[in-house]
């Protein structure tokens, strides 16, 4: 066998471990792996126009596919760039291989021309980050750091001086086996008696679901039904739990809508299933908890336990069901499902009227038509801010649509990358990305990676020349909006001029036929939406205090948020009520 760069047995390494392409910009100290790339055609070099992207888009290649991907930034700079998107990948449980490229290893230390650290900068927001200083311990350290990513579900990230790269490996590195899928796990028996034991006490028991019921629908579901339980989620939990669901009483927390807060707060036993919900401010003090998670770090880090239970959701509830009694006193679980259709309805009624004739554009009805226009197995990737309050309340999961976005780390632009990300994991597929102006505009650039490589994204723009989720912060704190402005642009202008489809909608009559002509459009569009600064959103608890600081903040209109089509679901689980 001929001969190989350490570059060379990287790449092959990666290819072995499943990854189909690398998202980065090309430069000095990363020059011998992209050549290394450039010769091998099982695996794709996808140049961004910055590295903050790269990491984004791997981030959301690995959850929409759910396999490892891998992103690289050169030395220094290039790296840096990396760390806001693996953040958000290693804390959305993205198996991802970063490539940290570094100075030339004799100047280490020395203070050489962009030198940084990057196997110490990477530490807090990875699994395993680690310097490769010779040729023979490439192999080794990227099994290491593959084993880690995949197992453990985030970040790992090799740092690799250029100059090492280029040299020729000693040999041909045994073919270790790697780990590509993470098992299953259950609790030891006498947890589950112990959990069956606390459910059969408690009268009245509530599920909030979280990421971690990805798979477990089925399961959920039974259990629900054989307690009588009513079904709230987080954020997070809102695509693998709410579709099919005849239990469901809506999403707590600074997105909330629905009955979730009333139940988790009036019933004598909550089950914590897969969720790592970080407002403990919405999370009840009155009552018996319990937690269900594949991460035991994540149990009780919120809030104070009657019981902690490591394993995974899906198989915990399949062996906890059968041991459960069955409830037969169903009037908790109907109090609550109505409590949630009147909650829905009552505000749907704030944001119907006269929306079709409403300028500027109200952001619920560009939402609305968006769930009703995009495919049933859309991907939807969604920019923090209020465009995570219309994606929680309008986008309709159907055990098919995915949504993602930066739902944990909360970083601004993370939509556009993401929607690079999870198209080029299938390019039939539908990929939406639903963005503010504030967030688009950050990372606009890659706009022309769309473009570039004919990726048939749909930028839905939600443009209401504001911060909009920051102009409620403030307003909360009683303080006037300021600083919170964004010019006025004409968005679809410029997708035309970098060769996309463009198309701005300033009147909601126009909207749903601008839909459809760019969904129907064969490359990457954009439809630049003129909506309506003025719609915020309120969670469905506040405190005193916050009203006292909307009262401080004058001249705006805050509505409580529509929750679009849920309601008919809501209403149509009250046939379950049995009737007197």
């Amino acid at each position: 066998m001929a001969k190989q760069t350490v570059a060379e047995q990287f790449i092959d390494t990666l290819v072995r471990s499943g990854v189909k392409r690398l998202y980065g910009v090309v430069g000095d100290s990363l020059n011998p792996v992209v050549d290394a790339i450039r010769r091998n055609p099982a695996i794709e070099w996808i140049q961004v126009r910055h590295e903050e992207t790269a990491a984004f888009a791997a981030g959301a290649e690995a959850q929409v596919a759910g396999r490892l991907a891998a992103c690289a930034g050169s030395c220094g700079p290039g790296n840096l760039h990396l760390i806001n998107g693996l953040f958000d990948a290693h804390r959305s449980m993205a198996p991802v291989i970063a490539l940290a490229s570094h100075i030339p290893s004799s100047e280490i230390g020395t203070g050489f021309f962009q030198e940084t650290h990057p196997d110490q900068l990477f530490r807090e927001c990875s699994y395993y980050s680690e310097l490769i200083s010779s040729t023979q311990q490439m192999p080794r350290v990227l099994q290491t750091a593959i084993q880690h990513a995949v197992g453990r579900q985030g970040v790992s990230v090799i740092t690799l001086p250029g100059d090492i790269a280029a040299e020729q490996a000693p040999a041909s590195p045994e073919e270790h086996a790697l780990v590509t899928v993470r098992p299953t796990a259950r609790p030891a028996d006498d947890e589950i008696d112990a959990l069956a034991r606390l459910v059969d006490e408690a009268g009245k028991v509530t599920l909030f679901c979280g990421s971690g019921t990805a798979g477990a629908h089925a399961e959920v579901m039974e259990f629900a039904e054989r307690i009588k339980s009513p079904v709230g989620h987080a954020l997070r939990g809102k695509e693998w739990i709410q579709y099919d669901n005849p239990y469901d009483v809506g999403m707590s927390g600074l997105l909330g809508y629905g009955a979730a807060y009333e139940a988790t707060h009036e019933c004598d036993l909550l089950l914590l299933l897969g969720t790592d919900f970080p407002y403990n401010a919405f999370l009840p003090k009155n009552c018996k908890i319990a937690q269900i998670d594949i991460r035991p770090e994540h149990l009780g880090r919120r809030t104070t336990l009657d019981m902690a239970v490591w394993g995974d959701v899906r198989e915990t509830l399949r062996c906890l069901t059968p041991k459960v009694k069955e409830k037969s006193d169903r009037r908790f679980l109907d109090r609550m499902l109505k409590k949630h259709a009147d909650a829905l309805e009552g505000v749907v009624k704030a944001y119907t009227r006269k929306v079709e004739k409403h300028t500027p554009i109200h952001p619920e009805y560009v939402a609305a038509l968006l769930d009703d226009e995009a495919d049933d197995d859309a991907v939807f990737t969604v920019d923090t801010g209020m465009c995570n309050v219309w994606a929680a309340r309008y986008l309709t999961p159907n055990g098919r649509r995915r949504v993602i976005g930066s739902f944990t780390h909360g970083s601004m632009a993370n939509a556009l990358p993401q929607a690079i990300g999870a198209q080029f994991t299938d390019r039939g597929r539908q990929v939406v990305s639903m963005s503010g102006d504030g967030g688009f505009s950050m990372l606009m650039g890659d706009f022309l990676t769309l473009v570039q490589y004919d990726l048939p994204v749909k930028v839905v723009l939600f443009n209401n020349s504001s911060l909009g989720m920051v102009e409620l912060e403030m307003m909360v704190d009683g303080m006037p909006p300021h600083g919170t402005g964004v010019p006025h642009t004409d968005y679809a202008a410029i997708a035309r001029a970098a060769g996309a489809h463009g198309v701005r909608v300033e009147k909601p009559k126009q909207l749903r036929d601008a839909l459809r002509e760019a969904f129907q459009h064969k490359g990457p569009a954009l439809v630049d939406v003129v909506t309506d600064a003025n719609a915020l959103s309120l969670p469905p608890r506040i405190t005193r205090e916050q009203v006292s600081g909307f009262a401080l903040s004058a001249g705006r209109t805050v509505l409580a948020g529509g929750v679009g089509s849920m309601v008919r679901m809501a209403r149509s689980n009250l046939r379950n009520i049995p009737r007197p």
